[in-house]
């Protein structure tokens, strides 16, 4: 258990059943009345984020989250399937728990999978790959102005823009916390 005047920036804790995480706090002590912590907390599993205020001696249920490193293996009927790096067993996902991940990664790459209570609710992607572009027009001759860009298609079927000297073949790399193209890989 965790009292609420505990809070700190990163606690995860279970209110109502549901599971959260302080995102913002601050400990109040206002000239009249009681102490309060404000908090801004977010759903782990929806990502909607509330405000709340709490009696510093309230008790929640610390939640204890299980992070795990596991590799991409294939989709298939709405499945998403990784593969457990110790035990080498698959684990199916639904896709909408894998959500915008396969957008960035590929067979054999690797995610980072967060479990509570043994259920899976978030995969991330590493927070570069590399990717081979698929589909993406050719740059017109002397059209070398900063900031120009053009859409291409990745290999994922992502689709994003990259500067005109990108072009289809090339591999680039991509920052998946923003999903925006970070560099062309040299060969």
């Amino acid at each position: 258990m965790i009292f609420a005047g505990d809070f700190r920036k990163g606690t995860t804790f279970v209110m109502d059943d549901k599971l959260y995480i302080v995102v913002e706090f601050q400990h109040v002590k206002p000239g009249k009345g009681a102490a309060f912590v404000h908090t801004k907390i977010k759903n782990i599993v929806t990502g909607s984020v509330l405000e709340r205020n709490f009696n510093p001696s309230e008790k929640y249920e610390k939640a204890r989250i299980e992070t795990k490193e596991m590799t991409y293996s294939y989709s298939a009927d709405g499945l998403v399937y990784f593969m457990d790096n110790e035990t080498y067993e698959l684990i199916p996902l639904n896709e909408d728990k894998v959500g915008d991940t396969l957008k960035y990664i590929t067979e054999n790459m690797p995610a980072t999978i967060k479990f509570y209570k043994g259920d899976a609710f978030s995969v991330e992607p590493p927070n570069f790959v590399e990717l081979l572009i698929t589909k993406c027009d050719p740059g017109a001759v002397g059209n070398t102005a900063t900031n120009v860009t053009k859409p291409a298609t990745l290999e994922t079927g992502y689709e994003l823009y990259v500067p005109m000297f990108v072009n289809e073949g090339d591999t680039i790399r991509i920052d998946t916390r923003t999903g925006e193209y970070m560099e062309r890989i040299k060969k």
